[in-house]
């Protein structure tokens, strides 16, 4: 089976269909605020700024960060190459989580008593992206079309 092939198959599942829909259902607004200022968002100068100073890292790895928020979701939600993004994904939120959440603890900041906010939402995160980028994008996808024309040669 060629590389494409093991990429694009998908089981003809509604479950991988519905994580990948609502992730980046959930993904996309948090690209827009990078990229668009949308949502309460403040661009990407805004973005940069931030990112940079709460990082420590180069401005172009900001930009990786929004094509994966903006571009991935939009594809998650389309199910288009979904195992590649799923794993951009998984990738992009261990790193957000080893620079930016680890030292706040695992429970998101409800009462405001924390410095911080926590790693559990972005372990939810990792657990969707990783059984889409295991499992595929499911029913109605087009990776599940790609592979089915595929078959048809």
């Amino acid at each position: 089976m060629a590389f494409k092939d093991r990429i694009l198959q998908t089981p003809d599942t509604w479950s991988l269909t519905i994580l990948r829909v609502f992730l980046g259902l959930v993904m996309f607004p948090h690209g827009a605020q990078k990229l668009f200022g949308w949502f309460g968002g403040h661009g990407p100068a805004g973005f940069m700024q931030a990112f940079e100073q709460m990082s420590g890292m180069p401005g172009w790895l900001g930009w990786l960060v929004i094509i994966i928020e903006v571009i991935g979701s939009i594809c998650l939600i389309l199910g288009f190459w979904t195992r590649l993004w799923g794993l951009c994904f998984v990738l992009l939120f261990i790193g957000i989580i080893l620079n930016v959440h680890l030292p706040y603890g695992f429970f998101m900041n409800w009462s405001g008593s924390q410095a911080g906010e926590g790693y559990e939402y972005h372990l939810l995160v990792i657990g969707m992206a990783w059984a889409l980028t295991v499992g595929g994008a499911g029913r109605l996808s087009i990776d599940d079309a790609m592979a089915s024309q595929d078959r048809k040669f």
